[in-house]
């Protein structure tokens, strides 16, 4: 049930910028979230973190944290909609707990969230 596998990850920059492009955009201060209904990329997530935010060690970690809040929460996400998260400064020194708390409010925004 909280297994993340490799057949629900976003693979290559197709399947990124079909998201990114064709996919509406929801944003709060840690995460900026792009929503698109696709029927060939349901069910998948990718996650992103840029330049901006520092080193790849920094990065690294904004995305580890980004798939947790994503792996513990998705069986509350809407099923039929490809989703990326894209982290910001904001994250860099948080923790998971603020990650998740996070998810959920701007998932409730962009109404993708199951109750």
């Amino acid at each position: 049930m909280f297994e993340l596998g490799r057949n629900k990850i976003l693979r290559g920059k197709n399947e990124f910028n079909t998201v990114h492009s064709k996919g509406h955009s929801f944003a709060n201060r840690e995460i900026v979230l792009y929503v698109l209904e696709d029927e060939t990329l349901k069910g998948k997530a990718g996650f992103a973190a840029g330049k901006k935010l520092g080193c790849a060690v920094i990065r690294n970690r904004v995305k580890r944290i980004l798939r947790e809040a994503y792996r513990l929460n998705q069986h509350k996400v809407n099923p039929n909609c490809a989703i990326i998260l894209v982290g910001r400064k904001n994250l860099v020194g948080a923790k998971v707990d603020v990650a998740i708390k996070s998810f959920c409010d701007i998932c409730r925004r962009a109404k993708i969230w199951i109750d």
